[in-house]
């Protein structure tokens, strides 16, 4: 059985804003975008909003290669971006988002993650072994 795209996403970032809204937002926008497990994982000064850049981008990434950019909101807490043991990042999904995967039959998310210190990038590709796919536009 072939392998099937179902979508691809990318995002990027500027570390200032992310910066910005932990200024104006505080633990608030820890708490609204990022789990209990990311929160713990995180670093701290300069590096923990480098993570935190790089965290949402590729939560960003993962909705839009799943096609629910435009419900974002409601999806931020059911995608959870870990490390692998070889640190490569991986993502666990939740709830409705992990439901609307399995609808579209989507059996792997690759996740690619950068950072330097101005910008945080991510790439995300669903794929399904499914010939009866859903794919999303």
């Amino acid at each position: 059985m072939s392998k099937i795209l179902i979508g691809h996403g990318m995002e990027i970032v500027a570390i200032d804003d992310i910066k910005s809204f932990l200024e104006q937002m505080g633990e608030d926008f820890v708490m609204e975008y990022f789990t209990a497990t990311e929160r713990r994982t995180s670093e701290s000064g300069v590096n923990r909003i480098q993570y935190f850049a790089s965290r949402f981008c590729a939560k960003k990434a993962v909705l839009k290669a799943l096609g629910l950019e435009l419900q974002q909101n409601s999806f931020w807490l059911e995608i959870e971006v870990q490390n692998l043991p070889t640190g490569e990042p991986s993502v666990v999904l939740n709830g409705k988002c992990q439901e609307i995967a399995d609808r579209l039959g989507l059996t792997k998310l690759l996740l690619s993650i950068s950072h330097v210190s101005a910008y945080a990038a991510a790439s995300a590709i669903a794929i399904s072994k499914s010939s009866q796919a859903l794919v999303l536009s």
